[in-house]
C-alpha cells in the first residue's frame, strides 16, 4: 500500500528543506515550477508574501514538520536566479501549452520576457545574448501567429518604472506596430527585428546602475552619461558579434526625433530609418504611461493625446496613426 506523502500545513509552519506544492496558478507566483524544494530563506520569504493560509508539502521529497532540517536536507543551496536557458524553456512551454487561456498565456510570456531581459542586461556577454535571443524569437513568433494573445500581451504590460520592464514594453509595442506596418510583405526579418526592439536599451548595461535606477533628478553629467546608452549599446552588440542590421539601427536611432531634436546624432525625417521611428514612438509612449518619481503616469488615451497635440513633430504622422490603432 502506497504511503501518502502530501500533507497540508499552515504557511507559517513552512521551513527551509520542505518540498512545497503550490496550488496557486503559475501566473500568480514568481517561481518557475509549482512544486520545488525550499532551498533558502529568500524563497521562503517569497512564499510568505503570497498571502496563503495553508500550503501543501511533499514529505517524501523534503523535510516534514517534525523533522530537523539537518537530518532531512542533505544540502541547502543558494537561491539563484534562473538561467536564460531555463527561462527559454518556460517560454516554450507556455507558448505551446493548450491548458492556458490566451490571457493567461500572455501574462506568463510577459513575465518570463522581463526575466529574460534582466538576465541579458545583467550579463551581456556573447553566449547569454545568443541564448536570450532564442527566447525572444519565440515571443516574436507568438506575435506573428496568435492575434488574440498579441492583444492580451499589449494589455498585460506593467507600468512600474524598471529598465527591464521598459525594455519588454517597448518590445511588445514595437513588434505589434511592425506587424501592422509590414503585414503582407516578406522583406523584413521580423524575428531579428523583434529581438532588436526588446534589446534597444542594452547599452544601459554599461552605465552605473546607481545612475540607471536613480529616483532623483539627474545631474548634467549623469544625463550626458544616460544619453550615451545608444552608442554603448551599438558597441556592446558589435563586440559580442550581435550587431545585425536591425539591431544597429534600433539601438542607435530609438531616441532620434522626426524634427531633429533627438540624440545621439540629431537625425531628422527620412534620415531616420523606419525601424528607429517605430521604436521611438513605443519608447515615448511607454515613458509617458509608466510611473516616475517626478510624475504620475498618464492613462493610454491621455498619453496618446499629448503625443498627438504636443509632440507631433517628434513622430512620423502616418506611423503614429497606426500606433494609435493598437489600443482601440
Amino acid at each position: 500500500m502506497a504511503i501518502e506523502t502530501i500533507k497540508q500545513i499552515k504557511v507559517n509552519d513552512l521551513r527551509v528543506g520542505m518540498y512545497v506544492v503550490l496550488t496557486k496558478p503559475w501566473l500568480d507566483h514568481p517561481f518557475y515550477k509549482n512544486d520545488f524544494l525550499i532551498s533558502s530563506e529568500k524563497q521562503l520569504k517569497k512564499i510568505l508574501k503570497l498571502g496563503l493560509e495553508d500550503v501543501l508539502i511533499d514529505t517524501g521529497k523534503g523535510r516534514d514538520v517534525d523533522r530537523d532540517t539537518k537530518a532531512y536536507t542533505a544540502e541547502i543551496i543558494e537561491d539563484k536566479e534562473p538561467s536564460e536557458k531555463e527561462i527559454n524553456q518556460n517560454l516554450i512551454d507556455a507558448i505551446s501549452s493548450k491548458r492556458y487561456s490566451s490571457e493567461e498565456k500572455a501574462g506568463i510570456v510577459y513575465k518570463r520576457s522581463v526575466d529574460l531581459i534582466k538576465v541579458i542586461f545583467d550579463n551581456p556577454v556573447e553566449e547569454v545574448i545568443s541564448e536570450g535571443k532564442k527566447g525572444l524569437y519565440n515571443v516574436v513568433e507568438l506575435f506573428l501567429t496568435d492575434y488574440e494573445t498579441t492583444n492580451n500581451l499589449i494589455r498585460s504590460v506593467s507600468h512600474i518604472n524598471s529598465p527591464y520592464i521598459h525594455s519588454v514594453n517597448v518590445g511588445v509595442y514595437s513588434v505589434a506596430l511592425s506587424k501592422q506596418l509590414f503585414k503582407g510583405t516578406a522583406c523584413h526579418d521580423m524575428h531579428e527585428l523583434g529581438a532588436a526592439f526588446f534589446l534597444h536599451d542594452i547599452g544601459k548595461a554599461r552605465i552605473d546602475s546607481a545612475i540607471v535606477n536613480k529616483t532623483g533628478k539627474f545631474t548634467d553629467a549623469e544625463m550626458k552619461e544616460m544619453q550615451a546608452h545608444p552608442v554603448y549599446g551599438y558597441k556592446l552588440l558589435e563586440e559580442t558579434g550581435h550587431l545585425t542590421g536591425e539591431a544597429g539601427i534600433v539601438t542607435m536611432q530609438h531616441h532620434e526625433r522626426h524634427d531633429g531634436s533627438g540624440y545621439p546624432l540629431g537625425l531628422e525625417g527620412v534620415d531616420i530609418h523606419e525601424y528607429g521611428r517605430i521604436c521611438c514612438i513605443a519608447d515615448v509612449y511607454d515613458a509617458m504611461t509608466s510611473r516616475r518619481f517626478y510624475k504620475k503616469e498618464l492613462g493610454s488615451f491621455k498619453a496618446l493625446q499629448v503625443m498627438k497635440e504636443e509632440m507631433a513633430g517628434h513622430f512620423s504622422k502616418e506611423m503614429f496613426e497606426k500606433f494609435v490603432l493598437l489600443f482601440f
